[in-house]
């Protein structure tokens, strides 16, 4: 079997919407799709009572066979991988229709590296090219956040990586912060992460959750707040979420068109052999051409 070092990375797509649907729940996938979700995340951790997880298991098994291959994209939150029935779950969902696995409760790197082994075998077991799952470490305890560079170097496989700092959860209990709707507390929490996982070569770190169902107005200013600290989603936990998400996590056309008329600005004025231009009031030169040619071929790429 090949090691992680022999596998090249894999180009994963920006997701801006990762909605949480109950493994005991397959009839909601419609509904999930629906509501324009990025990737659906079967969750066989939380959402499933302890008594049901095996009926769980084979449901999320058998959506995951059937599953299309265009969006949204099917993950499945398998729980903490710290016996054996847990390593029976992964190999259970890890086939072909499935993008990828989240892995709660991580502790550090050695969790993320044992994970990204047993997903090599599921694989190899199927056929696979290595590295075609895609694994989310949730950096749910103190030492995995300390840490956060170091889980999201740990295996090439491992996309987005980012702070989830909700109401009441794990990360509440494990830090001690008293949550807050602005998120005063977790700034810069999330700040740091982020820095951390881009830092480790995450392409697109993805933030969350907000729990409070009914109020769109506070998701849409986490999120826009989210956005503002350079994550590029985030997860969510209702399917009225995800067209907010959607939203704040796309440039607009407004911003667009700008794009691409910073960078016509900017070859012009390298045509006359001058690095830089006023531009709308502000001066600018190849770095902003650069960012702007990024927005648009990302933008270009999520759309195709």
């Amino acid at each position: 079997m090949s090691s992680d070092s022999d596998v090249s990375p894999v180009a994963r797509p920006r997701l801006r919407s990762l909605l949480f649907v109950p493994g005991t729940r397959t009839d909601w996938l419609p509904k999930a799709a629906a509501a324009g979700a990025d990737a659906v995340i079967l969750d066989l951790e939380d959402a499933v009572a302890h008594s049901g997880r095996a009926s769980a298991r084979d449901q999320v098994a058998e959506a995951v066979a059937r599953a299309a291959p265009r969006s949204p994209a099917l993950f499945v939150r398998v729980n903490p991988l710290d016996d054996w029935s847990a390593a029976e779950e992964l190999r259970a969902v890890a086939r072909p229709g499935l993008s990828g696995i989240v892995l709660p409760k991580v502790s550090g790197p050695l969790d993320v590296r044992h994970a990204d082994r047993l997903l090599s075998w599921c694989e190899r077991e199927h056929g696979l090219p290595q590295g075609q799952f895609a694994l989310v470490p949730l950096l749910e305890t103190a030492p995995a956040l300390r840490k956060a560079y170091d889980c999201a170097a740990a295996a090439r496989r491992v996309a987005y990586p980012g702070a989830i700092t909700g109401a009441g959860g794990d990360v509440e209990r494990a830090v001690g912060y008293r949550w807050s709707p602005q998120g005063n507390e977790t700034h810069a929490l999330r700040s740091r992460v982020l820095l951390d996982v881009r830092a480790a070569g995450a392409a697109h770190p993805v933030a969350g959750l907000w729990t409070r169902v009914g109020d769109l107005d506070g998701l849409r200013a986490f999120a826009e707040q989210n956005r503002a600290l350079g994550y590029t989603g985030m997860m969510a936990i209702h399917p009225s979420h995800v067209p907010v998400l959607n939203e704040v996590f796309s440039p607009s056309p407004a911003e667009l068109a700008r794009a691409a008329r910073l960078i016509a600005a900017v070859e012009e004025a390298q045509d006359r052999g001058e690095g830089a231009v006023t531009f709308e009031g502000e001066m600018v030169d190849e770095a902003m051409a650069t960012t702007a040619r990024a927005v648009l071929e990302a933008e270009s790429r999520r759309t195709a």
